[in-house]
């Protein structure tokens, strides 16, 4: 973005915010964007340079077939569990409500307001059907050691990263895992899309 781009309004970081929590929480790529712009970064990667053209020797030995390396298992996840986490975010703390609602007319008192209800519900939500723990443990901002064969799953390395392990640098982010999933059983009568029925009230 340019310098002359204008700074967005309360309402639009606050949109943007909401919008970001969650595509981070769901979106790796996202959210490995964010940890390069904690860190001063673009938030793309760098582009990878093309190695360069080898040399072709005159009399090449005759190479041995490398065998062919399994292709990665593709698992395709159901959308229920996804829906039922946002019927229990629409349940407890009216986030599809949130979004859908038109604030252009509204407040930044009033926006806060409904703000603070919405992340004080969902918050309920996720804390009482996951248990989040930090991968790392050691406080952001600390000097920390990367030893040769780390999980690359659960540590991403950003900046300068150039030869091999071990590295030092500093902690960005401490990560998050789910330790434990705890969603409501569902029955066979439930229809997962629906996350808050329609409401009438008899006069």
């Amino acid at each position: 973005m340019s310098d002359s781009a204008e700074t967005p309004s309360f309402l639009s970081r606050l949109f943007l915010a909401w919008v970001a929590y969650f595509r981070t929480l769901f979106d790796g790529e996202f959210a490995a964007g964010v940890v390069r712009l904690r860190a001063g970064q673009p938030a793309l990667p760098p582009p990878r340079e093309l190695d360069a053209p080898k040399k072709v020797e005159e009399k090449q030995k005759p190479e041995k077939k490398k065998k062919a390396k399994p292709a990665p298992v593709i698992k395709e996840a159901g959308p229920e569990a996804a829906l039922q986490l946002l019927g229990l975010l629409q349940r407890e703390g009216r986030f599809i409500d949130f979004l859908e609602e038109d604030l252009g007319g509204a407040s930044d008192a009033d926006i806060g307001a409904a703000a603070r209800v919405v992340h004080d519900g969902c918050k309920k939500a996720v804390r009482e059907h996951f248990t989040i723990a930090p991968i790392h443990e050691q406080e952001e901002g600390a000097r920390v050691r990367v030893e040769a064969g780390y999980d690359a799953h659960t540590l991403r390395l950003t900046g300068n990263v150039v030869g091999e392990p071990p590295f030092e640098g500093e902690l960005v982010h401490r990560g998050w895992r789910v330790t434990d999933v705890r969603l409501p059983k569902m029955s066979e009568k439930h229809v997962p899309d629906v996350l808050a029925p329609a409401e009438v009230e008899l006069s």
